[in-house]
């Protein structure tokens, strides 16, 4: 019980924290508002991580699409256009390759008028610096929200 009561308090001081970037100062500038919202986003998504996992996992078995392997929730990280706040499912058939994958990179493009998603499993919650693919690890759902 003491575990619930600190996730939502953490829950709802990741929400004060979104609902104030909206009102800081423009002088401020974009970039540490979005900061500040990709940092909060990805504390609420580590916070209801195993929840939404357990949801996504329960809603495919009653669909009879259930994921035979290794299922958890990582953040999206959006490296192409606008910012995003989002987490994907992942699924692995080894419980190594679930526990390697910290995040799912998400490379946006375009291809001829066409909007491309590139989802990419990776051993990295800093893609910038440096990241490695995960083999053997696929995106079995996206859970995404505009900025």
């Amino acid at each position: 019980m003491k575990t619930i009561k600190t996730k939502i308090c953490a829950l709802l001081i990741t929400m004060a924290i979104l609902a104030s970037a909206g009102t800081a100062s423009a002088s401020i500038g974009n970039i540490l508002k979005d900061g500040a919202i990709i940092i909060g986003g990805g504390a609420a998504v580590t916070l209801l991580a195993k929840q939404i996992d357990d949801f996504i996992n329960t809603v495919t078995f009653n669909r009879g699409a259930k994921f035979d392997g290794f299922t958890k929730v990582v953040p999206i990280l959006s490296l192409g256009n606008g910012t995003r706040i989002g987490a994907a499912q992942i699924g692995a058939n080894t419980s190594d390759a679930m526990e390697r994958t910290q995040a799912v990179a998400q490379l946006e493009v375009d291809f001829s008028g066409i909007r491309i998603r590139i989802l990419i499993p990776i051993d990295s919650l800093n893609p910038v610096q440096q990241f490695k693919r995960v083999q053997g690890v696929g995106v079995t759902a996206i859970i995404d929200v505009k900025i």
